[in-house]
């Protein structure tokens, strides 16, 4: 089978779209066949090494965290699951990925993909849908009537944040650029504000002070802060790319997310994907082979957006 691999850390150059054994599933494990996997931040962040204190990979190493096709084989233990099931999921950001055309998942990180659309578009989901639950709804406890500021809302994390947040009730305040206006006010979104003017101080920003402050762009300690003084007394600060001050006097919390695979989450935001209250935003879709370009493009920040990557079998 073809599978993209890379045999040491570096820039989207070390990426190599090779001839490669197909992996039998062990004890525990599924293997699938693979409809896609979706480009993640995360995947350049392992490939560049600059996240190799955290996850410890193995050479060669294949990318790609998010998976969605159908199972071809079941390892031993394995049930609930057969031969031909459409399914979906994040492996183990340690693991080898679905950037491939045949990939092993643990058995418990999956679950049945939406029959609602594509099965390649259902990979765009997982990573990205679970870390706006997770920070919204698990760590912050969003609920109806409070106030969120989603910073950098238009990236895919942001779009199924403004989704989540308007499902239950809170008033949505976004940034992001012109390009992504129309579909976050179609995901709900109440103000939309071009970007966030870090020269005055204190910040002054339409809806604030806010009840729940989402960070998803990487800011400076400074804009960080900044950030952080927008929120409720009493409220929350989330970063995914930077970690923020907590505020005693204020009972200001502050907290950064790391996604984790959690197949029953992942169960819950594809019903909501079937029953038609969240949409998946596919901005690109490109052939495996296009991958070192994709990562490049990503260093680069020319992605206009999701994209997923089909292996050429599909």
């Amino acid at each position: 089978m073809k599978a993209v691999q890379y045999h040491r850390y570096g820039g989207g150059d070390v990426l190599r779209y090779e001839e490669v054994q197909r992996p039998a599933p062990g004890p525990g494990q599924v293997l699938v066949k693979v409809a896609a996997t979706s480009f993640n931040p995360v995947d350049a962040g392992i490939r560049g090494g600059y996240l190799s204190e955290v996850y410890a990979i193995s050479f060669p190493h294949t990318p790609g965290v998010d998976v969605a096709g159908t199972i071809a084989g079941l390892g031993e233990g394995v049930t609930g699951w057969k031969v031909g099931d459409a399914v979906v999921g994040m492996l183990p950001l340690d693991a080898p990925g679905a950037a491939a055309e045949y990939a092993l998942a643990p058995a418990e990180v999956l679950t049945a993909a939406p029959k609602t659309v594509p099965l390649a578009d259902a990979s765009a989901l997982p990573t990205v849908g679970l870390t706006a639950w997770q920070a919204l709804l698990e760590v912050a406890g969003l609920r109806a009537g409070q106030s969120l500021l989603i910073n950098g809302a238009g990236g895919a994390v942001g779009g199924y944040a403004v989704q989540l947040a308007k499902q239950a009730g809170a008033v949505v305040t976004a940034t992001a650029s012109a390009r992504s206006e129309n579909r976050l006010r179609r995901h709900g979104a109440d103000r939309i504000i071009d970007y966030i003017d870090y020269a005055p101080a204190p910040l002054a920003v339409a809806g604030a002070p806010f009840d729940v402050v989402l960070n998803l762009v990487g800011t400076s300690p400074e804009q960080t802060a900044a950030l952080v003084g927008l929120v409720a007394d009493g409220g929350f600060y989330l970063g995914t790319m930077t970690s923020g001050e907590q505020d005693p006097a204020r009972r200001v919390r502050a907290q950064r997310v790391f996604v984790r695979s959690d197949a029953a989450q992942l169960a819950e935001l594809v019903s909501r994907v079937d029953a038609g209250q969240l949409v998946i935003d596919v901005a690109d879709r490109r052939p495996l082979t296009e991958v070192a370009a994709v990562h490049d493009d990503s260093d680069g920040n020319r992605l206009p957006g999701k994209t997923i990557l089909v292996p050429a079998s599909e």
